[in-house]
């Protein structure tokens, strides 16, 4: 066991993606509890540099390219755990490396055959935070929340954009893949129904893949309610956007980077799953939410990452998914707030 005064310097990896570095940031926290005089680097593709650049765990965040061979460290916690990254741990002077481990056995299992060979949810979170058993460093569970920091010219940014004219809705309605898309017109038809039954605003968010999208849900939608829709996709940063989310009453989203950013702010989520499903650990962590899919269907999950098309051709999992009930639980939500 490696006791906390031996550690002085530490390296954190994970390289991607947003969600997946959104949610090491409570192992970051707790890390940082425990060892409140080490030093903390995070190692991360550039893009994604900006989540946890400004937070008070990390002392500096580095990318592959930009990491010193042969830097020194008593402590490397792989949480990407892949060729790469241990190839750039290779390069590193290590006193010990700990790494999270995928049990991509399991995901085989319920992707190929549908066998869940899990004992009860556990959350990718938890998962992280066994990379440190062995280590006298932490609690035996991390309960610490998942954790951004806008900046103030970032927050600046959000309220100079909203306001604080009545409640805001988010919809985050892209994803990477069109298996994990709920389709953009039933997003309409949520919005249609929410506009009419509270006095809320919508705030359309995501990435710049997503602009052309945000136009065509948009243009679904009656004259009467594109004036109370604002689509930043595209506009704002990855930060602006975290600002964003974090300033809004709810949010409606698929199984994207952007559920796990508004989970740091504790907001309530919508949460719509086609191909995925909770099993795999990626649930929204410390906050409130609730889940809409179609539980029962002998093709789900397809993959554990999501597909390009419905390998099926009926893309059940998504369009027996009514947008009505969804509609009436947000207006419950945003009406009680409002109450």
């Amino acid at each position: 066991m490696t006791e906390p005064g031996a550690i002085r310097r530490v390296l954190v990896v994970r390289l991607s993606a947003i969600g997946d570095i959104v949610l090491t940031t409570p192992v970051l926290s707790e890390l940082h509890r425990a060892l409140p005089d080490a030093r903390i680097d995070y190692c991360t593709k550039a893009p994604f540099a900006p989540l946890v650049a400004s937070n008070p765990a990390v002392s500096s965040v580095v990318t592959p390219e930009s990491l010193t061979p042969g830097a020194s460290y008593e402590l490397v916690v792989d949480l990407q755990n892949n060729r790469r990254s241990r190839a750039l741990v290779r390069k590193l002077r290590v006193g010990k490396v700990t790494r999270y481990h995928k049990r991509n056995w399991k995901k085989l299992f319920l992707v190929q055959f549908k066998i869940n060979v899990s004992d009860g949810y556990q959350s990718v979170v938890e998962r992280y935070g066994e990379a440190l058993d062995g280590l006298a460093v932490l609690a035996p569970k991390v309960t610490a929340p998942c954790s951004l920091y806008p900046s103030p010219e970032d927050r600046a940014f959000a309220a100079d954009v909203l306001g604080a004219d009545g409640p805001v809705l988010a919809v985050c309605f892209g994803a990477n893949h069109f298996t994990k898309r709920y389709p953009l017109e039933r997003f309409a038809r949520i919005i249609e129904i929410v506009t009419s039954e509270t006095p809320a605003r919508v705030l359309l968010l995501g990435g710049k893949e997503d602009e052309p999208e945000a136009k065509k849900l948009i243009a679904m939608l009656p004259d009467t309610v594109r004036s109370r829709v604002l689509s930043l996709a595209g506009k704002a940063s990855l930060m602006q956007s975290a600002a964003l989310l974090s300033r809004v009453d709810a949010v409606l989203t698929n199984d994207t980077g952007l559920m796990h950013i508004a989970s740091a702010f504790g907001k309530k989520l919508f949460v719509i799953f086609g191909s995925s499903v909770k099993e795999f650990g990626f649930m929204p962590w410390g906050t409130e939410y609730e889940l809409f899919e179609t539980p029962g269907l002998s093709c789900r999950p397809c993959s554990h990452i999501g597909r390009s098309k419905c390998p099926k051709r009926h893309f059940r999992c998504m369009m027996e998914i009514a947008p009505e009930p969804i509609a009436a639980r947000i207006v419950e939500t945003l009406n009680k707030n409002s109450a």
